[in-house]
């Protein structure tokens, strides 16, 4: 078997969860791929797909990234003895320097950081977070429109193709 075969499924099935709300809600200036750290109930519910990233945030506390608001169910075989918080602040791994020039960007007005999927890779858990300022109302109408006028051309090109 070649190399080839061995990572197309890895990369077929890395993503692990998305947060379609943030694309709504936000343009994305930069993105930056972070560490997480998880306990190991979170990464086995993480595999079995237990995971809703749509209330998320980042936040800078103390020179270092958190995620806050991402949820992971712990699964039914989880064990007794372990205190599973399906809720609770998780620490983002990057650079010193990296998380130092974000700083100075988040401090900047309208400019929050916004976890946008978490993902597989090389056998570790990731999260893609995004520098991000918040759209106006009028955005928020222009990015509908569009959405509608594509399902409309999808649902024109359906009918002439029966």
């Amino acid at each position: 078997m070649s190399s080839k075969n061995k990572t197309a499924p890895a990369a077929r099935d890395s993503r692990i969860a998305d947060n379609k709300k943030a694309s709504f809600n936000y343009h994305f200036e930069e993105r930056y791929e972070c560490g997480l750290v998880l306990e190991g109930w979170e990464v086995k519910a993480v595999r079995a797909g237990k995971v809703q990233l749509t209330d998320g945030y980042v936040v800078i506390r103390d020179g270092e990234l958190f995620l806050i608001g991402c949820l992971i169910n712990p699964l039914r075989t989880a064990s007794t003895h372990v205190n599973a918080d399906s809720a609770r602040t998780r620490k983002l791994l990057m650079h010193r320097e990296e998380i130092r020039r974000l700083i100075g960007k988040v401090e900047q007005k309208g400019y929050t950081l916004v976890p946008i999927n978490l993902h597989w890779k090389n056998g570790r858990v990731k999260c893609e977070v995004a520098l991000a300022k918040g759209k106006a109302e009028h955005d928020k109408r222009d990015t509908i429109k569009e959405r509608e006028g594509k399902r409309e051309v999808e649902r024109a090109m359906k009918q002439r193709h029966r």
